[in-house]
């Protein structure tokens, strides 16, 4: 089972990709606080959490790249509603 993405035993899970946007929004209200202080320290948790960012966006891009090949191939998702996984084994 899942904890947050949409599967038949979860259908008010959400999609990938709506979970890593929050993630990032997260990550960004966050480096937001530490911009100005300029300790070392702070300064090497910004530059890590902007690399967090970029790996982010890329996972962002790719999960709604499967939802527009599943969406073209299989039609919207009915999975939200009970319905059965577009593709896989149950």
């Amino acid at each position: 089972m899942t904890h947050f993405l949409v599967t038949e035993e979860h259908p008010e899970g959400q999609r990938l990709e709506d979970v890593l946007q929050k993630v990032r929004a997260d990550i960004l209200h966050r480096c937001t606080k530490i911009t100005e202080d300029i300790r070392p320290e702070a300064q090497q948790v910004l530059e890590n959490n902007m690399r967090v960012l970029n790996l982010l966006t890329d996972a962002i891009n790719l999960a709604q790249d499967s939802t527009r090949i599943l969406d073209k191939a299989f039609g919207p998702s009915q999975a939200a509603k009970g319905g059965p996984p577009r593709i896989g084994v149950e």
